[in-house]
């Protein structure tokens, strides 16, 4: 992962973001909800789980559940090689399954928008915001409504 090129003088209230992409969209995760980023190997199915589990995946003897990105935004799967961002929450490991992940952004408070109206309602459920960045759209994940979502169902054990 790269860096974004940003001077923190005159950022008062900034905060860091991976950024990710998902379907073609870019997303930005808060760096301080990410532990990690890797390639998933082997996962491993959960029968009966929900929808956008989609497996559990030994990570180093750790049992990580792995959360498909596109299932729980209504998009298609794809065939295309994947990444997951590794997140522990409430002393459980997840993994969002996600296409890519691009730089580290370091963006000011004052560049947040609320969620356009236009945005997809599924989307509007699991972000906090937007940036607008010049020529795109940075949607912020709430990592906390996402987990929180996937989290009622104990899978990882």
């Amino acid at each position: 992962m790269s860096t974004a090129t940003a001077t923190v003088e005159g950022l008062s209230d900034a905060r860091q973001f991976v950024t990710v992409r998902i379907g073609g969209q870019l997303f930005g995760v808060p760096i301080s909800s990410v532990n990690e980023v890797f390639v998933p190997d082997r996962i491993t199915p959960v029968p009966l789980a929900p929808r956008e589990i989609d497996g559990v995946l030994n990570l180093r003897g750790r049992i990580v559940t792995m959360v498909d990105m596109r299932r729980l935004l209504g998009l298609p799967d794809s065939s295309l090689a994947r990444m997951a961002v590794g997140i522990e929450r409430t002393g459980e490991a997840f993994a969002l399954l996600i296409d890519g992940v691009g730089d580290v952004l370091l963006l000011d408070a004052s560049t947040h928008d609320s969620n356009p109206p236009n945005l997809e309602d599924e989307w509007i459920r699991f972000s906090e915001g937007v940036h607008r960045l010049e020529g795109e759209l940075l949607v912020l994940l709430d990592v906390e409504r996402v987990l929180a979502t996937v989290g009622s169902t104990r899978v990882a054990a």
